[in-house]
């Protein structure tokens, strides 16, 4: 099964959960910028949770299915439709042969996922099938996506439609993500320099709307807000980072790591955005805004536990529904 790339959308890359060890060698984990919206589309596919997936941007590719398969569609919302019909997020859809992809317009979101029945076969670099641009490895042989590529699938798998002359046919089942990511406010933990940040300073961290720049990116987000003031300023010793630690840039504003941060570095770090709110922070647009709220580790730990067990409950929920529909 082969799926052709008939239009280059704007930032179109085959990523999985990213690439772990090697920070050491200065080479960052990457990865899809939103891990939730990455099981998700696996999930409803009955695919491995980190199945390699295409995480597109808008303006998105149109893509040609060549061959009959089982797909999903989950993240943001880019009115996504298949020869002219409307192609649901969230639910596993069989598309017939022949069956053209598109996206007219972006509704909400910055990022949607694609994953297909048996995941996408791509170029393993480093225990990872993640494209690192800077590189040049991994992915589709280490670049975006272009007009003309062939995407094959990793392992074969056929799903007829029930009915000759359809182009897709969604599944009876749909995954409700809206808990992971209807939030007013994005949660912090304290980092290694919090008390170097001023009373007014942590005063304006909870009681500010900070909007996303628009030089904002995979590596990271820059914010726009009021600056911070540190209450002495010295030399900080680079030292290791990680996605979700934000900095204190020089002229006061903050900036928060993301998939493709760099390895190390020497601002200061007072706090860190928790894992369990990262993947609604990834699907914020540059122009958009959130406040800070603040929780302790253990509230940290427990959002993440819950989540994951949410994520593997759908797991297992999609894998039962899969199993009876095709064997039935």
């Amino acid at each position: 099964m082969s799926v052709l790339v008939q239009k280059r959308g704007l930032l179109d890359t085959l990523q999985d959960r990213g690439r772990y060890g090697y920070q050491s060698l200065g080479i960052n984990p990457g990865g899809v910028m939103d891990l939730v919206a990455m099981r998700v589309a696996n999930a409803l596919v009955g695919n491995q949770k980190n199945e390699t997936v295409l995480e597109m941007h808008y303006p998105a590719p149109a893509l040609l299915f060549e061959e009959a398969t089982l797909v999903s569609l989950a993240g943001a919302d880019f009115t996504a439709g298949i020869n002219g019909q409307a192609f649901p997020l969230h639910k596993p859809v069989v598309v017939q042969k022949g069956s053209l992809l598109q996206f007219a317009k972006r509704e909400r979101g910055a990022r949607v996922y694609l994953a297909i029945a048996g995941g996408f076969a791509a170029d393993e670099w480093l225990g990872s099938y993640s494209t690192n641009l800077k590189a040049g490895a991994g992915g589709y042989d280490g670049r975006v996506l272009q007009k003309g590529d062939r995407l094959l699938q990793r392992k074969e798998n056929f799903y007829p439609l029930e009915e000759a002359g359809q182009s897709m046919k969604p599944l009876s089942w749909q995954a409700n993500i809206d808990q992971w990511y209807r939030k007013q406010s994005i949660r912090f933990v304290q980092g290694k320099d919090w008390e170097l940040l001023s009373g007014e300073s942590l005063m304006q961290l909870e009681n500010t709307l900070f909007h996303i720049g628009q030089d904002s990116d995979r590596m990271g987000y820059r914010l726009q807000g009021p600056a911070m003031q540190l209450q002495e300023i010295k030399e900080m010793i680079s030292a290791a980072v990680t996605r979700g630690a934000v900095q204190v840039l020089p002229d006061g504003q903050l900036i928060v790591l993301m998939a493709d941060h760099q390895t190390t570095g020497g601002y200061p770090v007072p706090m860190h955005i928790i894992t369990a709110d990262m993947p609604a922070l990834a699907q914020l647009q540059p122009g958009e805004t959130f406040r800070f709220e603040p929780v302790t580790p253990e509230e940290a730990i427990a959002s993440y536990h819950r989540q994951e067990m949410d994520l593997q409950q759908l797991q297992n929920a999609c894998n039962f529904r899969l199993q009876q529909y095709f064997n039935t």
